[in-house]
């Protein structure tokens, strides 16, 4: 980032009454085109925004934001403000932050994170649990993951990390692979069928449970592999999480393929197998927006889970 860039965007506006507080709320607006998403973003009641905005429009001299056919649009002005305004105020972030003293231990904060269940059990579990000890006044809230709804969470400031598969992360936000996960087979403890290994002609006439995010689903990755080698298998369960497919595999005879790390702790009641095809396994990464990128505390939790991520 160019040094200048802040006195540029100063030196655009009349400075007698300005401070940094109202160049944060100007860059809040611009990014968010929308006073009372702004006002969220910035914790302000929205008559609160709007008295900062019309000092804002005095200051510039141009509306900044005016209305369209569907909310509000950013004038020209504004829209050439964003971007480097934006890299100006992240730079004093950084030197701010660079100098700014800070204790975990001591960190007060609420971390809200996006994650599927196969996430939660996987690793935002464990990770709760170390903050109790390393971070005590750290609250943390999970949410389900929305994978269509995601970029506009984060840029809404709804959520402050989600865990995703990089494939489907927004391409505008940050991101850092965590780690990565393979598929493997179960299968119930003393199953008619299945005795420590499973064929692929046994795969494929077993029923199935399957996994579908969005709910409704029977079929995925697993059923194009089969069809590449001309092979179908039988899904009789289409469920939404996987935290329910070691029960139902327990309690019947279908079998599921599941990430490995969901069929760990299972083996007194499950046979854990490998596939009898290849099946792709996937990554999981952290995302997040580009504005909690320099913040220490949001750093420091970044950091503290992909440790636990690495253990793990």
């Amino acid at each position: 980032m160019k040094s200048n860039l802040l006195p540029a965007v100063i030196q655009r506006m009349n400075t007698r009454n300005l401070d940094l507080g109202l160049l944060v709320t100007l860059e809040a607006l611009l990014a968010e085109g929308n006073v009372t998403r702004a006002a969220r973003r910035l914790n302000l009641s929205q008559p609160a925004l709007s008295a900062r905005l019309a000092r804002l429009r005095d200051e510039l001299g141009d509306p900044l934001l005016i209305p369209a056919q569907r909310g509000m649009v950013l004038t020209q002005r504004a829209a050439e403000l964003r971007q480097p305004l934006h890299e100006a105020l992240e730079g004093v972030r950084r030197v701010v932050a660079a100098g700014a003293p800070f204790d975990p231990a001591t960190m007060e904060a609420t971390l809200v994170i996006a994650a599927s269940d196969y996430g939660q059990f996987a690793l935002l579990s464990r990770f709760s649990i170390a903050l109790r000890t390393e971070a005590p006044k750290v609250r943390i809230a999970w949410r389900a993951l929305d994978v269509l709804g995601l970029a506009a969470q984060l840029e809404r400031g709804e959520i402050d990390l989600a865990l995703a598969s990089p494939d489907f992360a927004p391409a505008a936000m940050r991101q850092r692979e965590l780690f990565r996960e393979d598929y493997v087979v179960i299968a119930r403890q003393g199953h008619p069928a299945v005795h420590g290994r499973v064929s692929l002609e046994v795969f494929c006439a077993l029923e199935h449970v399957v996994v579908s995010p969005q709910g409704g689903g029977f079929s995925g990755p697993t059923d194009a592999a089969l069809e590449a080698i001309g092979r179908r298998r039988t899904v009789a369960l289409s469920t939404s999480g996987f935290l329910i497919v070691p029960e139902m595999v327990c309690r019947s005879d279908m079998i599921a393929l599941v990430p490995r790390r969901v069929a760990n702790g299972w083996s007194d009641r499950l046979q854990v197998l490998d596939p009898p095809l290849t099946i792709h396994g996937f990554a999981i990464a952290a995302v997040w927006h580009d504005r909690a990128t320099y913040h220490p505390a949001q750093r420091w939790l970044r950091e503290r889970l992909a440790m636990l991520a690495a253990e793990v």
